[in-house]
């Protein structure tokens, strides 16, 4: 980049596709790796933290750099693929420096960070953070009710210390366009403090699914630094079979005191899930699939199919039965799969077109057998029923692959060629 060129905020730059010279994507920046130093001088910026398709995030040296513009990050030269393992001197931009509480030098006043800025030096290839936007004010106070400026990196003080209390707002807004399952990888390369913080600057529903895709001893730690009655809320805003996960995992009192705070309705689903043993159907399933009564069209399947909140494996069929229609339902006909009801009219009724040729599962039935199932019919969910026909709710293939992965697969490394970029 050369000499003069625009300071970049880094805000700007989180999720931001990074690109090698042939125009092949590397990964999304997740974060920037900085270096404090003494006397008030401008750290020094070492690199971007770059997550790559399988999640693992590797280090790219800002000596990689040649091009961040147009909302890309062009690089250079071949890309070490090791895991990426912060070092005691480096500091974390988006995720250490964001919404801490420094101190202005001139006039002794406390102000929270909302943004940093980098620029690369004068004909040298380093980069330093050399700006800082701020807003005055108190510590959580809306942005519009303090003043904001931007001032010189050694106009202030106090990114030394260790914050405690440090919010999170400015953080969690570079999440606001990444999937669950991505922001929980954040978290979990965040200290158990910033995890916490930034759990409790996110809403009910965003955190709930979050935690679906974070480890148990993860879910645990977040769930135990929540008050109880927001923790009771966030296990009503998860898919069921999680929240029943999740419980299965703490004290026996402090799973009864988090039930009885949940809605009655939903602690009732939860409660009959944590009936069956871990590694079975029972224990498995989710109880909201989508249930029709044998009345219903073509139309009304499409409707309830199209609704966002579904995950695409619930959303591959329907499953038809007797009223009552909320589980455990009337008498269990058959599933209606997605591709038949794009090829019926709207006003065909789905009783007509049930598949009955696929058996449903009991709840005892062992994981292999769930497994086998799927892989036989090749099928992404599978129903299951009791003995007196009633369908209990549903396995998909995603909760099936969460218990046939080691424990660590999220720290799985999905590729082998590592090249050394000398770092």
């Amino acid at each position: 980049m050369a000499a003069g060129a625009p300071r970049i905020f880094v805000s700007h730059l989180s999720g931001v596709p990074v690109f090698d010279p042939n125009g092949d994507q590397v990964g999304r920046v997740r974060d920037l790796v900085a270096m404090l130093r003494v006397g008030g001088r401008p750290p020094r910026l070492l690199g971007l933290v770059v997550e790559v398709v399988s999640r693992r995030r590797i280090f790219v040296p800002m000596t990689r750099v040649t091009g961040v513009e147009s909302g890309q990050v062009i690089t250079t030269g071949v890309v070490n693929m090791r895991r990426f393992e912060q070092r005691p001197t480096e500091r974390l931009v988006l995720g250490e420096l964001l919404d801490r509480r420094v101190t202005l030098g001139a006039t002794g006043e406390e102000v929270t960070v909302l943004d940093v800025a980098i620029q690369q030096l004068p004909a040298r290839r380093d980069w330093e953070i050399d700006r800082i936007f701020v807003r005055k004010g108190k510590s959580g106070a809306l942005r519009r009710r303090g003043e904001t400026l931007t001032v010189e990196w050694s106009a202030v003080t106090g990114f030394s210390l260790e914050e405690h209390g440090q919010g999170a707002e400015n953080l969690v807004a570079t999440f606001e366009q990444m999937r669950p399952a991505d922001v929980a990888n954040v978290l979990h390369h965040l200290t158990p403090k910033r995890r916490a913080e930034v759990a409790n600057a996110l809403d009910d529903d965003r955190l709930a699914d979050v935690l679906e895709e974070l480890p148990e001893d993860e879910q645990v730690e977040i769930l135990g630094k929540l008050k109880e009655e927001r923790a009771a809320d966030v296990l009503e805003a998860m898919d069921p079979d999680d929240a029943a996960d999740l419980l299965s995992e703490l004290p026996e009192d402090d799973k009864e005191r988090l039930l009885t705070l949940m809605r009655p309705d939903d602690a009732a689903d939860v409660r009959r899930l944590l009936e069956y043993e871990e590694n079975t159907a029972g224990g498995l399933m989710t109880t909201e699939p989508i249930v029709l009564r044998p009345d219903a069209t073509v139309a009304d399947a499409l409707a309830r199919v199209r609704q966002s909140d579904l995950s695409p494996a619930l959303a591959a069929q329907v499953y038809v039965c007797r009223p009552p229609d909320e589980t455990p339902t009337g008498k269990y006909l058959g599933t209606v799969h997605f591709q038949r009801l794009l090829r019926d009219p709207p006003f065909t009724l789905v009783s007509s077109i049930v598949d009955t040729d696929l058996p449903p599962l009991r709840p005892d039935a062992s994981l292999p057998v769930v497994t086998g199932y799927l892989a036989a019919y090749n099928m992404v969910a599978v129903p299951v029923v009791d003995e007196s026909g009633s369908l209990l709710g549903a396995v998909t293939v995603d909760d099936v692959l969460d218990h046939l992965l080691p424990d660590d697969w999220r720290e799985t490394d999905f590729h082998s060629e590592e090249v050394p970029d000398g770092r």
